[in-house]
Protein backbone atom coordinates (compact mmCIF):
# COMPACT_ATOMS: atom_id res chain seq x y z
CA UNK A 1 0.00 0.00 0.00
CA UNK A 2 1.24 3.48 -0.82
CA UNK A 3 -0.29 6.42 1.04
CA UNK A 4 -0.67 9.56 -1.09
CA UNK A 5 1.75 12.25 0.01
CA UNK A 6 -0.02 14.60 2.43
CA UNK A 7 2.61 17.35 2.07
CA UNK A 8 0.59 19.68 -0.12
CA UNK A 9 -2.59 19.45 1.98
CA UNK A 10 -0.67 19.89 5.23
CA UNK A 11 0.63 23.18 3.88
CA UNK A 12 -2.73 24.13 2.32
CA UNK A 13 -4.48 23.51 5.64
CA UNK A 14 -3.19 26.80 7.05
CA UNK A 15 -5.02 28.83 4.39
CA UNK A 16 -8.20 26.74 4.56
CA UNK A 17 -8.35 26.67 8.34
CA UNK A 18 -7.68 30.39 8.79
CA UNK A 19 -10.26 31.34 6.15
CA UNK A 20 -12.87 29.04 7.72
CA UNK A 21 -12.11 30.50 11.16
CA UNK A 22 -12.41 34.05 9.80
CA UNK A 23 -15.78 33.20 8.25
CA UNK A 24 -16.98 31.66 11.53
CA UNK A 25 -16.06 34.79 13.47
CA UNK A 26 -17.05 37.46 10.96
CA UNK A 27 -20.02 38.58 13.08
CA UNK A 28 -17.71 39.66 15.92
CA UNK A 29 -14.28 40.04 14.34
CA UNK A 30 -12.64 42.51 13.83
CA UNK A 31 -15.20 44.62 15.73
CA UNK A 32 -14.22 42.92 19.01
CA UNK A 33 -10.62 42.12 18.09
CA UNK A 34 -9.28 43.04 21.53
CA UNK A 35 -11.17 40.08 23.02
CA UNK A 36 -9.57 37.49 20.72
CA UNK A 37 -6.01 37.27 22.03
CA UNK A 38 -3.72 35.17 19.87
CA UNK A 39 -6.65 33.82 17.82
CA UNK A 40 -6.69 37.26 16.19
CA UNK A 41 -3.51 36.26 14.30
CA UNK A 42 -5.30 33.30 12.74
CA UNK A 43 -8.33 35.40 11.81
CA UNK A 44 -6.17 38.15 10.30
CA UNK A 45 -4.30 35.54 8.28
CA UNK A 46 -7.61 34.12 7.05
CA UNK A 47 -8.89 37.54 6.05
CA UNK A 48 -5.69 38.12 4.05
CA UNK A 49 -5.72 34.89 2.00
CA UNK A 50 -6.10 35.63 -1.71
CA UNK A 51 -8.96 33.89 -3.50
CA UNK A 52 -6.56 32.31 -6.01
CA UNK A 53 -4.45 30.85 -3.20
CA UNK A 54 -7.54 29.48 -1.46
CA UNK A 55 -8.65 27.82 -4.70
CA UNK A 56 -5.20 26.24 -5.15
CA UNK A 57 -5.49 24.88 -1.61
CA UNK A 58 -8.97 23.59 -2.39
CA UNK A 59 -7.71 21.82 -5.53
CA UNK A 60 -4.95 20.18 -3.46
CA UNK A 61 -7.62 19.12 -0.97
CA UNK A 62 -9.73 17.54 -3.72
CA UNK A 63 -6.75 15.74 -5.28
CA UNK A 64 -5.68 14.29 -1.91
CA UNK A 65 -9.25 13.22 -1.07
CA UNK A 66 -9.53 11.52 -4.47
CA UNK A 67 -6.27 9.65 -3.94
CA UNK A 68 -7.49 8.49 -0.54
CA UNK A 69 -10.80 7.34 -1.99
CA UNK A 70 -8.84 5.15 -4.40
CA UNK A 71 -6.69 3.82 -1.55
CA UNK A 72 -9.75 2.98 0.54
CA UNK A 73 -11.07 0.77 -2.25
CA UNK A 74 -8.53 -1.82 -1.03
CA UNK A 75 -7.92 -0.69 2.58
CA UNK A 76 -10.37 -0.59 5.47
CA UNK A 77 -8.48 1.55 7.98
CA UNK A 78 -5.20 3.37 8.40
CA UNK A 79 -3.32 3.49 11.71
CA UNK A 80 -1.55 6.86 12.00
CA UNK A 81 0.26 8.66 14.84
CA UNK A 82 -1.59 11.65 16.25
CA UNK A 83 1.49 13.82 16.67
CA UNK A 84 5.21 13.69 15.88
CA UNK A 85 6.39 13.81 19.50
CA UNK A 86 4.98 12.52 22.73
CA UNK A 87 7.45 13.41 25.47
CA UNK A 88 7.54 17.21 25.24
CA UNK A 89 7.00 20.01 27.71
CA UNK A 90 4.51 22.87 27.60
CA UNK A 91 7.43 25.21 26.93
CA UNK A 92 8.51 23.09 23.94
CA UNK A 93 4.94 23.06 22.67
CA UNK A 94 4.65 26.86 22.96
CA UNK A 95 7.93 27.26 21.09
CA UNK A 96 6.81 24.94 18.33
CA UNK A 97 3.37 26.54 18.00
CA UNK A 98 4.86 30.06 17.85
CA UNK A 99 5.54 29.78 14.12
CA UNK A 100 3.33 28.67 11.24
CA UNK A 101 6.01 26.20 10.17
CA UNK A 102 6.27 24.71 13.66
CA UNK A 103 2.50 24.35 14.00
CA UNK A 104 2.23 22.84 10.51
CA UNK A 105 4.96 20.33 11.33
CA UNK A 106 3.31 19.40 14.62
CA UNK A 107 -0.12 18.94 13.06
CA UNK A 108 1.04 16.98 10.00
CA UNK A 109 -0.53 13.74 11.24
CA UNK A 110 -4.03 15.21 11.75
CA UNK A 111 -4.49 17.93 9.11
CA UNK A 112 -4.56 15.61 6.07
CA UNK A 113 -7.69 13.89 7.39
CA UNK A 114 -9.32 17.22 8.19
CA UNK A 115 -8.58 18.34 4.65
CA UNK A 116 -9.86 15.13 3.03
CA UNK A 117 -12.98 14.83 5.16
CA UNK A 118 -11.87 11.40 6.32
CA UNK A 119 -13.33 10.29 9.64
CA UNK A 120 -10.88 9.46 12.43
CA UNK A 121 -10.98 8.08 15.93
CA UNK A 122 -8.18 8.73 18.40
CA UNK A 123 -7.40 6.07 20.98
CA UNK A 124 -4.98 5.82 23.90
CA UNK A 125 -1.96 3.63 23.29
CA UNK A 126 0.23 3.83 26.35
CA UNK A 127 2.56 6.18 28.18
CA UNK A 128 6.00 7.61 27.56
CA UNK A 129 8.87 6.83 29.96
CA UNK A 130 8.05 10.15 31.69
CA UNK A 131 4.42 9.09 32.14
CA UNK A 132 2.80 11.23 29.44
CA UNK A 133 -0.04 9.61 27.48
CA UNK A 134 0.48 8.39 23.91
CA UNK A 135 -2.29 8.07 21.37
CA UNK A 136 -2.84 6.95 17.80
CA UNK A 137 -5.65 7.41 15.34
CA UNK A 138 -7.50 5.20 12.97
CA UNK A 139 -8.54 6.80 9.68
CA UNK A 140 -11.47 5.44 7.72
CA UNK A 141 -13.09 5.90 4.37
CA UNK A 142 -15.49 8.77 3.81
CA UNK A 143 -18.81 8.29 5.64
CA UNK A 144 -17.72 4.99 7.25
CA UNK A 145 -17.69 6.12 10.87
CA UNK A 146 -19.43 2.88 11.87
CA UNK A 147 -16.32 0.86 11.02
CA UNK A 148 -14.15 3.24 13.08
CA UNK A 149 -16.44 2.87 16.08
CA UNK A 150 -16.44 -0.93 15.79
CA UNK A 151 -12.65 -1.00 15.48
CA UNK A 152 -12.20 1.38 18.42
CA UNK A 153 -14.55 -0.70 20.53
CA UNK A 154 -12.73 -3.93 19.62
CA UNK A 155 -9.39 -2.31 20.53
CA UNK A 156 -10.72 -1.19 23.91
CA UNK A 157 -12.09 -4.67 24.58
CA UNK A 158 -8.62 -6.12 23.95
CA UNK A 159 -6.64 -3.49 25.91
CA UNK A 160 -7.03 -1.44 29.05
CA UNK A 161 -5.22 1.76 28.03
CA UNK A 162 -8.49 3.69 28.18
CA UNK A 163 -8.79 2.77 31.87
CA UNK A 164 -5.31 3.95 32.83
CA UNK A 165 -4.52 7.51 33.81
CA UNK A 166 -1.21 9.35 34.12
CA UNK A 167 0.04 10.11 37.59
CA UNK A 168 -0.75 13.66 38.58
CA UNK A 169 2.07 15.62 40.15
Amino acid sequence: MRLPSPGSVVTAWNDCCSVEAAISHEATYPARAAEYGTLANVLDAGRAVRAADLMKSHHQRLAFAGSLAALFQETDLLLIPTQPRADFTLAQEAEEFATTEGLTQFLRFVTPWDMSGSPTITLPGGFTPRGLPVSFQLVGRHLDEALLIRAGHAYQQATDWHRRHPALA
